[in-house]
């Protein structure tokens, strides 16, 4: 995976991050990943950002990054902890009748009660696909009117509530949703929201949350209840919901465990408590009646249990939201000894590192000025020497920093990448470094589970970690530059050295820009080239290894893509699948059956003219292979992709 940072749809604090929330920052894209490594822990820096937007849509399986600031995030500005339920971007299925047709004109070209019978009658994941409208298209379906009329149907359905979607209430709840969304990000496009709009959606968020019914625990309300607090916070309504999030956080126990929406639900929480910090109302609101800290204190606190298990976001969460206070000079006072005693009560390391991680990264991005009264100064260093003791050197180019790699692993781990870069080069006819380019040295970065990265490489690089790796390539402009990949060690060996995931792919993508691609991010996704970048990374990863891509054999018996399609590949129009198993598909055509084109391709890139290689593939080749391209995916579904061969 590379590297650069966005924020994520309903993700980024939604349901699918490296440490997300249901729902807090958002963006339509799906995962999140920084730019170039900090030069030590002192670099990462630290404060507010920009107030985030509204929660997007569920994303999408993807663990892509996608391009964004030009500087890491620090810990604080990284959402909490996702729900193992859609991780990954795992799209939950969603109830709602079938409709025939899912165009932005069919929703845009109704009106008044029409409206609302389509918008009741369409699926939820047909709802969803409307937060990405733009144009006139924004405008004709999330216009006032619009909107008013959905509302006004919202509240008189809550009123009716019986604890399940019979009314169709999540897709009324999901379209007004959307139109926030899409007028947050394209206002021009949409037109003025009044006073009048917010009275309706909150005429009907009213009714909701007073109905008996959205109090059930159960499978059917949790999707609603979810989506419901969410739309609170697109409304910027935080302040006038404070008594409803400490409702649901209060009443949360092992009753709901079973019950993924209802988990979602109570997380989905933790969007307007976290997005509310940018809402001037929000915050007096807090300091007015700062009972929902003493929630968040008593949650993390009560639900010790859970840190350690599969819903150990649930306590991380609590203690995140509850830190991220004392950015308020009105709420120190009250919030300090609040954070201070859950740091008291937990560890840097062991069982309870999650919570103690989530509160001290707060605490010291936002009162770091005070952080001796929490004793966390120093906080990144700190966490490193906890986290990641071990120290190795391969050679004079590569390092490794480790949670818990044995000496026999530090030796395979080091024979693993030494032993790639021939292979690389005989696979991209490589003659060595591009000249210029300070790419010359690595550390990898291992923790030795899951878990770890998730809890201590946010904080310690500024990273997202809902991913299965990321390598940060830096500024290679800088002499000073060294690339980092930060990984995690697998429980099941599937044939990384050391049970390193990901270790050959997110080394490939070090060699690919030391050898054939220069510049930064930035520059080199300047063209739709990810079929190129991540494809050879799955390719050199699985041929270096000697192993059959079985995930891609299956996918080729599919024929989804033409090859021309696949040359289209970036960040933003690709799933997992589109990205990993069909890029690894379009390369390995490539590399095996058109060396030559590809040579022509690499030479552009490495001089640095990426439009003139771009159109190399895009105009040169079109859609010329596209028929040989389906026929070598069938034979390669009936056993001709078996490991490639060394070249």
């Amino acid at each position: 995976m590379r590297h650069r940072f966005a924020l994520p749809g309903r993700l980024a604090c939604a349901a699918a991050v490296c440490a997300t929330v249901a729902g807090l920052l958002s963006a339509p894209a799906p995962a999140l990943a920084l730019p170039g490594p900090p030069s030590g822990p002192s670099a990462v820096p630290a404060g507010p950002v920009t107030a985030p937007p509204p929660t997007g849509p569920a994303p999408a399986a993807t663990e892509r990054p996608a391009p964004g600031r030009a500087r890491p995030l620090s810990p604080a500005q990284l959402p909490p902890r996702a729900t193992p339920f859609t991780h990954g971007g795992e799209r939950r299925p969603r109830p709602g009748a079938k409709a025939r047709s899912c165009a932005p004109g069919d929703f845009g070209g109704r009106t008044g009660a029409a409206l609302v019978a389509f918008v009741r009658a369409s699926t939820a994941d047909c709802v969803d696909t409307l937060f990405s409208v733009t144009g006139t298209d924004a405008h004709d379906v999330f216009r006032q009117p619009q909107m008013l009329s959905v509302a006004r149907a919202f509240t008189r359905a809550a009123r009716r509530y019986r604890g399940d979607n019979s009314a169709g209430l999540l897709q009324l709840v999901l379209f007004l949703r959307a139109g926030y969304y899409v007028r947050f990000h394209h206002p021009g496009d949409v037109g003025p929201y009044t006073t009048r709009l917010t009275a309706a959606t909150t005429g009907g968020l009213d009714a909701f949350f007073a109905g008996r019914h959205s109090r059930d625990v159960t499978a059917a309300n949790g999707d609603i209840l979810g989506e419901t607090v969410i739309l609170t916070d697109s409304a910027d309504q935080q302040d006038r919901y404070l008594p409803v999030y400490r409702r649901l956080l209060d009443a949360y126990d092992g009753s709901y465990d079973a019950i993924g929406s209802m988990v979602r639900a109570v997380n989905d929480v933790h969007t307007p408590l976290w997005r509310g910090n940018w809402n001037p109302r929000y915050v007096a609101a807090v300091a007015a009646d700062p009972r929902v800290t003493g929630a968040l204190h008593d949650f993390a606190l009560g639900h010790l249990d859970l840190l350690g298990t599969d819903l150990a976001f649930l306590d991380t969460n609590a203690g995140m939201n509850l830190a991220r206070y004392v950015e308020h000079p009105e709420l120190r006072a009250t919030v300090r000894p609040l954070a201070r005693d859950l740091l008291d009560r937990s560890r840097i390391t062991g069982p309870t590192a999650g919570l103690w991680v989530a509160v001290a990264t707060q605490a010291d991005a936002y009162d770091g000025a005070g952080c001796s009264y929490y004793d966390v100064c120093g906080l990144p260093g700190r966490l490193t020497e906890a986290a990641l003791p071990i120290t190795h050197r391969c050679d004079a180019a590569h390092s490794v920093r480790a949670q818990a790699l044995t000496a026999d692993e530090l030796d395979a781990v080091c024979a693993s990448v030494l032993g790639q870069g021939p292979y690389f080069r005989g696979v991209v006819g490589a003659d060595g470094p591009i000249p210029g380019q300070y790419v010359s040295t690595i550390r990898l970065v291992v923790f030795a589970s899951r878990a770890d990265y998730r809890t201590y490489a946010g904080a310690i690089y500024g990273v997202s970690t809902d991913n299965g790796g990321i390598t940060l390539e830096g500024d290679p402009s800088d002499p000073a530059n060294r690339p980092t990949s930060i990984m995690y060690q697998k429980e099941a060996d599937d044939g990384f050295a050391a049970r390193v995931w990901n270790l050959n792919h997110e080394y490939t993508h070090f060699l690919d820009a030391r050898d054939d691609l220069p510049g930064d991010f930035a520059q080199q996704t300047s063209v739709p080239d990810v079929w190129w970048i991540e494809g050879l990374a799955e390719y050199v990863s699985y041929g270096y290894r000697g192993l059959a891509y079985d995930q891609a054999v299956q996918e080729a018996a599919r024929h989804t893509y033409r090859l021309s399609t696949l040359f289209e590949n970036t960040y933003g129009n690709s799933d997992v699948t589109r990205t990993y198993p069909w890029g690894y598909l379009a390369v390995r055509y490539m590399v095996e059956r058109h060396p030559d084109d590809v040579q022509r391709v690499l030479a552009r890139f490495r001089a640095g003219d990426y439009s003139g290689g771009y159109a190399l593939y895009h105009d040169g080749i079109g859609t010329r292979y596209d028929a040989d391209f389906d026929q070598w995916l069938t034979a390669c579904a009936a056993g001709a992709c078996a490991p490639p061969r060394r070249l």
